[in-house]
């Protein structure tokens, strides 16, 4: 009884929802239910709570990713996508521990691959905290929640004064079904982390980020001031190494083992459950990762990496698709404005360098690393990347500009004929004109 009366003998709290001020509400709630249920639902609370305290008293403060704050908290129903390993649950718990109190019972986060949700339903739990005055819910790994997007809707249409976060794979589908929360849902795909990023983690180096705009502009002026404070080319083989999946801070030692363990989890459970990849051939998806991080980039071959691992050229398609949806590889395309759900990429990198040192048998070909850092962080950034063809140019930016992407010795000769044309070389600590170092497209985020 002194549990499930917790909350009410609280009274002088201010962050309690049973509060004086909120007296009618309690009135309201003992006319409408039983004080059996009364009890069991705060027991119930309570439980969910101390989980939430746990969670914030471990989540480590010392570094807030910027990209944190490009989301708007104020948002109804927000979800938060991206592969595991990328931070999701730190940014949620982060944002809660800085804006509510330690005590504040307004806010709850929770797992939905807890024991808890086998027995409730995420919408009694919703109606549960909103009856004892709840405003904010964080549910983290909702992808591990069988129907929970016709669970959330129907949170969101009951509730309009609760605000809901959700996290979950980048695997998930808004406009799943029957069930289209895209016009509801306020989404955000995080990435890993950017080079710029990592210099702040990983060395102390605090560098302000640069649009992309004003570092074409002046690109001398922005490496100068970089280089005042580190010499970005002593840490730049690192990052493309390591460091792109934050968990990297936590077991620097067993980092490439946590790495092979988040592709072997995406594809033999994130994949299966929602894709339906079946079981079977997931080595043959493992074979295709392997494929292309042992590849060159190419104009690819769409036979040959069907015969190669012995899948259909039609199922070879559907699975780059999965795999770039599960953020492992990227399909480039020449124009993607007319780009069909399972048309042939014109080129395939993967996702990013830290997977390339996994999953290429030896040394990956630091022209294949050059492109896939570029690629990324463009991307990452938020920017329309585009295949520029044989003859014009490894990349079209934004439908505009060309950059290609190469060693020190790298030239214009490729692109002379593009009147918006860049560098973009490795191996070079200062621009050059329009020839720019690849490390500072690592500092876009």
């Amino acid at each position: 009884m002194n549990v499930g009366w917790h909350w009410i003998n609280n009274c002088h709290n201010s962050q309690n929802p049973f509060c004086a001020k909120n007296i009618f509400g309690i009135l309201l709630f003992f006319a409408k239910n039983s004080i059996p249920l009364l009890i069991k639902m705060t027991m119930e609370m309570e439980k969910l709570f101390e989980r939430h305290d746990n969670y914030l008293a471990d989540v480590p403060m010392g570094y807030v990713r910027e990209i944190a704050g490009n989301i708007d908290w104020n948002s109804r129903l927000i979800a938060i996508k991206g592969p595991k390993g990328v931070g999701k649950s730190t940014i949620m718990l982060q944002h809660i521990k800085n804006n509510f109190a330690a005590d504040d019972r307004h806010v709850l986060y929770c797992s939905a691959d807890t024991s808890y949700f086998t027995t409730h339903t995420l919408v009694e739990t919703a109606d549960m905290f909103v009856k004892i005055g709840g405003t904010h819910i964080f549910i983290d790994e909702i992808h591990k929640y069988k129907g929970w997007s016709s669970e959330i809707k129907e949170i969101y249409d009951a509730h309009k004064s609760l605000r809901i976060v959700i996290s979950g794979s980048s695997l998930i589908r808004l406009n799943d079904g029957d069930t289209d929360l895209s016009r509801r849902m306020v989404p955000y795909l995080i990435p890993g982390l950017s080079f710029r990023e990592f210099l702040l983690m990983e060395k102390g180096i605090a560098i302000d980020s640069i649009r992309l705009d004003s570092l074409l502009e002046s690109p001398n002026s922005f490496c100068a001031a970089v280089k005042e404070k580190c010499h970005p080319l002593e840490f730049f083989k690192d990052y493309l190494k390591k460091g792109y999946y934050p968990f990297y801070f936590e077991s620097r030692n067993t980092y490439p083992i946590q790495v092979e363990n988040v592709i072997d989890y995406i594809i033999n459970v994130e994949l299966t459950q929602q894709r339906g990849l079946e079981v079977g051939n997931t080595r043959k998806v493992k074979a295709l990762l392997k494929v292309i991080s042992n590849s060159v980039p190419y104009e690819v071959d769409m036979q040959k990496l069907s015969k190669s691992i012995g899948i259909e050229r039609a199922t070879v398609l559907k699975y780059l698709k999965y795999l770039e949806e599960a953020k492992f590889i990227i399909r480039l395309f020449q124009n993607l404005d007319r780009v069909g759900d399972l048309q042939k990429p014109d080129k395939i990198l993967i996702d990013n360098t830290n997977l390339m040192h996994i999953l290429a048998d030896s040394s990956p070909v630091i022209g294949t690393l050059r492109e896939c850092f570029f690629c990324n962080q463009l991307i990452s950034a938020g920017h329309k990347v585009e295949y520029g063809g044989i003859k014009t140019g490894d990349f079209r930016i934004d439908d505009s500009r060309v950059i290609e992407v190469g060693g020190a010795d790298k030239d214009f000769s490729q692109v002379s004929d593009e009147p918006d044309a860049y560098v973009a070389a490795d191996d070079i600590d200062s621009a050059i004109g329009k020839k720019i170092p690849l490390w500072a497209f690592g500092m876009l985020y």
